[in-house]
């Protein structure tokens, strides 16, 4: 059995198989299944119309589009979302506009990449103490120099 599938579900006439745009890319390009508004510093709730099944030990990473943030201040509000393996329902996006401008999302634009991730299932354990780093206790930029 392969486990490199991804099998999903078009719910929506105008949904989209998520496309990489480059043999070498991460991400799987989302796109939009409607005509929506962002209104400046607001944010809105996207709908791409497909539903996915992913491979055991994965889950999906919605991450924002760079040009998408450079050009028109427009990214993933909780990112990355995460999208588990055991999830049926849509995948939903949610998109902020942190411009002073409207922005206007088309049927079939490009609104975020989703990316598929490995992840470990471990088992958590109580102990009275940890063991010791160099790093210790120091976070929150300690390590710049």
């Amino acid at each position: 059995m392969n486990n490199n599938i991804c099998r999903f579900t078009k719910i929506h006439p105008n949904a989209q198989i998520p496309t990489k745009q480059s043999e070498l890319a991460a991400g799987y390009d989302l796109a939009s299944i409607e005509n929506i508004t962002i209104p400046a510093h607001n944010r809105i709730l996207v709908h791409t119309g497909i539903k996915v099944a992913l491979p055991p030990q994965t889950h999906l990473e919605i991450r924002p589009r760079s040009g998408l943030a450079l050009k028109h201040g427009i990214t993933v509000l909780n990112s990355p979302g995460t999208i588990d393996a055991d999830y049926r329902g849509e995948i939903m996006v949610i998109l902020i506009n942190t411009s002073d401008t409207d922005y206007d999302i088309h049927m079939g634009d490009r609104i975020a990449q989703a990316i598929v991730m490995q992840h470990l299932s471990v088992t958590w354990t109580e102990t009275d103490e940890l063991d010791e780093t160099s790093r210790g206790s120091n976070g929150f930029g300690s390590t710049l120099s």
